[in-house]
């Protein structure tokens, strides 16, 4: 997804420490294939004939993960991603560009489609399958600490 920088992303970008959860965000976003996800998703996804325009594929999916790893709520990873630089960056929302954090409400109606379809388990499968290949698993922490362990190797 492209981005325009702001003032804020300039200030934050100019900070001498990366914190646990821009690291482990930073290596999903470099190793999950969203292009990939975006398609196994793109069928069933609404396709806005009426009503409000759908929100991006992949930004869904990014929340949807986001939700998973972080053990939050829908309503609770809406307001994570308002008070997280590193979630925000990670959705990639830009709000000097007027774009907003979905609500927790498109995020359930967006969950619902997935688990009708069995494409919650599908995207979960995949993302673990991609972890495993580098190595890694992961076990969902806190709000504060999803991290990488080391697979178990196959006999």
């Amino acid at each position: 997804m492209e981005k325009q920088m702001s003032f804020s992303d300039i200030e934050y970008a100019a900070r001498r420490k990366k914190t646990k959860r821009d690291k482990f965000l930073k290596r999903m976003d470099d190793i999950i294939p969203w292009d990939e996800l975006s398609e196994i998703v793109r069928e069933n996804y609404y396709k806005g004939r009426r009503g409000r325009k759908p929100q991006n594929i992949e930004r869904m999916i990014r929340m949807f993960l986001l939700r998973q790893w972080f053990g939050l709520s829908d309503s609770a990873i809406e307001d994570a991603a308002f008070d997280s630089y590193a979630m925000k960056e990670f959705l990639g929302v830009s709000f000097s560009a007027g774009e907003q954090v979905p609500d927790a409400a498109t995020l359930y109606r967006f969950r619902k489609i997935l688990m009708k379809n069995g494409l919650d388990k599908m995207i979960l499968e995949r993302v673990k399958e991609v972890l495993l290949k580098k190595g890694k698993t992961l076990r969902r922490g806190s709000m504060s600490e999803p991290m990488f362990v080391k697979a178990a190797k196959k006999k």
